[in-house]
């Protein structure tokens, strides 16, 4: 008898079926969309918080200040939980080693954006380019040092004022960065239909991938076989 795809043969193992519909490339995981979107509402929760406890007119038209101030303690503290149970998952962690890879193309482009040069030959990228690695690596930060200034801030009891007042100044400075990185974050996702129906849906034409992500594909090509590469290649679960 022979196999079809997605059943199994004489061997017991399971085929996967073909990653493509019409042309189109598995780009993220169901974990990995899950992962993004979760950390996304958390962090969009902690901002409009923030801004609600912050900004005087939203406090007056708000209210409920210890309520709000509840919702956001919790929603910054839950924040890793997403990340930390998307390395369960190995689409999610061969995700990871690709954002912790810089290669020599990464540097090329980051010339490119100094430049202002927006040729996609001139910004070559693996599956994240540059710009998203870096993203990546400083937002995972700045949520660390938010999570342990609000946990001392949170804990005033056993502190001197001066440390408190310290874990103030830097929390807000860096919300603030957050907020700015977030925006920049959004617009370039906006500009770009196909990255957000990749993060939407899970698949991405393979033109727009071979166009602006070419080394995603080549080194997909060359990856040995039975090696985590990544999601492309991968059936979608």
């Amino acid at each position: 008898m022979t196999s079809t795809v997605g059943s199994k043969g004489r061997t017991g193992a399971v085929a996967p079926p073909p990653p493509e519909r019409s042309g189109r490339i598995l780009r993220f995981s169901r974990a990995e969309r899950l992962v993004h979107r979760t950390t996304g509402w958390l962090m969009l929760l902690c901002l409009a918080t923030a801004a609600c406890l912050y900004v005087a007119p939203l406090a007056q038209l708000v209210g409920r200040r210890h309520l709000v101030a509840t919702v956001h303690e919790w929603s910054g503290i839950l924040l890793p939980v997403p990340f930390l149970l998307g390395l369960a998952s190995p689409s999610f962690r061969a995700g990871l080693r690709r954002l912790n890879r810089f290669a020599v193309y990464d540097r090329q482009w980051l010339r490119a954006v100094l430049r202002r040069v927006t040729s996609p030959t001139a910004r070559p990228a693996g599956k994240f380019n540059a710009g998203q690695k870096l993203y990546a690596g400083w937002i995972a930060g700045a949520v660390l040092v938010m999570m342990c200034t609000g946990l001392l801030m949170w804990f005033t009891g056993v502190l001197q004022p001066i440390s408190r007042t310290s874990a103030i100044f830097v929390h807000d400075v860096v919300a603030w960065a957050v907020v700015l990185v977030l925006i920049g974050h959004i617009r370039m996702a906006y500009r770009d239909p196909q990255a957000r129906r990749g993060m939407r849906t899970g698949f991405v034409e393979r033109e727009w991938a071979s166009t602006w992500h070419p080394h995603w594909l080549e080194e997909d090509r060359s990856a040995p076989s039975g090696t985590d590469s990544g999601a492309a290649g991968q059936p979608e679960r």
